[in-house]
Parts: structure tokens; sequence; C-alpha cells
């Protein structure tokens, strides 16, 4: 690669350009520009420290990453993953709901009575005229495992005169993509055969509700 490098860097003999030709000659960085991506992807595998032939995951036994642990490159994601709210809002959902458990029944997931006097200093998924909870979606071959859905509370919306449902609108959840990594069974040696308790990480967007709106009815009611 180095030879070739040298090779496209080094001073080019300049041919007589013939008269009345409007040909320009490329410059040498731009030569370069133009071969290096293509060189990247075809030697890619070999030029990257760390990267598996092919390009295909890495293949872990159950010795080298137990379930439920992330992979080290996983862990570089992880500051990011946090910032994001299904992530970030995970922790005080968990926190919540065993004081819930502890101290009152589980609350139910009806449309409730929207009276401004008693939301006033309420979360936003309280006061929308499309309320809407919380719950831990838990799934143990996703990374991250735990992530927060919003669920809708109301077929309609609320109006914002009586504080009761109407059909005159209807509440839909808001939907945001998220990269998350799913784990698949995977085949240690040559036989593509998967290895008992091995696994791979694959990546994969996802499209979480992160909470709820009104919209007009698609048909007359």
């Amino acid at each position: 690669m180095v030879s070739l490098v040298s090779r496209c860097l080094s001073p080019r003999p300049r041919l007589p350009r013939a008269a009345g030709s409007q040909a320009e000659e490329l410059p040498t960085g731009l030569l370069l520009l133009l071969w290096l991506p293509a060189s990247l992807a075809h030697h890619g595998p070999q030029l990257w420290a760390g990267a598996h032939p092919h390009g295909t995951p890495r293949c872990y036994s159950a010795e080298e990453l137990p379930l439920g642990q992330a992979p080290p490159h996983l862990l570089a994601r992880a500051a990011k993953w946090e910032q994001a709210l299904p992530v970030a809002l995970v922790a005080s959902l968990e926190v919540g709901g065993r004081r819930r458990r502890q101290n009152e029944p589980p609350a139910g997931t009806q449309c409730p009575v929207l009276r401004p006097e008693e939301v006033l200093e309420a979360d936003i998924h309280q006061r929308s005229i499309s309320p809407w909870r919380y719950r831990v979606d838990t799934d143990e071959s996703r990374y991250p495992q735990k992530l927060a859905f919003a669920q809708c509370l109301c077929r309609g919306c609320i109006s914002a005169k009586t504080g009761r449902e109407t059909a005159a609108l209807n509440s839909v959840p808001l939907l945001q993509s998220l990269l998350v990594f799913r784990r698949r069974p995977c085949s240690r040696d040559a036989s593509r055969v998967p290895t008992p308790g091995a696994f791979s990480f694959h990546a994969e967007f996802i499209r979480v509700p992160v909470g709820c709106t009104c919209v007009l009815p698609r048909s007359a009611q």
C-alpha cells in the first residue's frame, strides 16, 4: 500500500498537449483522494487492526462474554445511548415502579380525566391532551436490554373544554428510530453450524414509541 501511495505522490512527466485541447491535467492530490477510498474498501479488513476477516462480526463464547454483558467495542457507544430518552428513563421508571408496588395498587391504563388544577406541576406526558405512560421493555437478546416505551392511554384525545376523552381526534404514538445491537447465534469454526452458547452482535434500527400526539381520524366516525 505504501508503494502505491508513493507512486501516486511522485511527480509525473508532463506530456505535451495537443493544440486546441481543452483537457486539464488532474492534480496529484485529487487522484490520491479518488484512489484511497477504493483501496481501503478492498484492503479494509487487513489494514484496520482488530477487524475480523471478511468484515464479519466477532463470534463470542459464553465464557468470553457472559449473558447481559456488552463487548468492549459497544461500551464506547454507552455514553451516547445514555443520552437517548428510551435509555435515560429506565432507571427512574424502575425506581418509581418499586415505590408504587409498595405503597399503592398499580395504575390503570384507562384514559384519565384531565383536571388542570391537578396537573399544573405534572410532567408533559400527564398534561398532554393525548396522555401516555411509560413501561420498561426488556429484551435479553438486545443491547441495551431495557428501553422505555411510551404507551398511549386514550384512543381519542382529551377535550381541553370538558377534560374528558373525545373521538374527534385520535391518539397515536410518536416513533423514534434507535440503533441497537441484536445477539444472534454464530459458529466459531468453519462449519458454519451455530456453536452452542456462542453469539455475535448485529446492528439493527428499531422504532421506539417515545410519546403520543393527537391527529385527525382517517375516516369520519
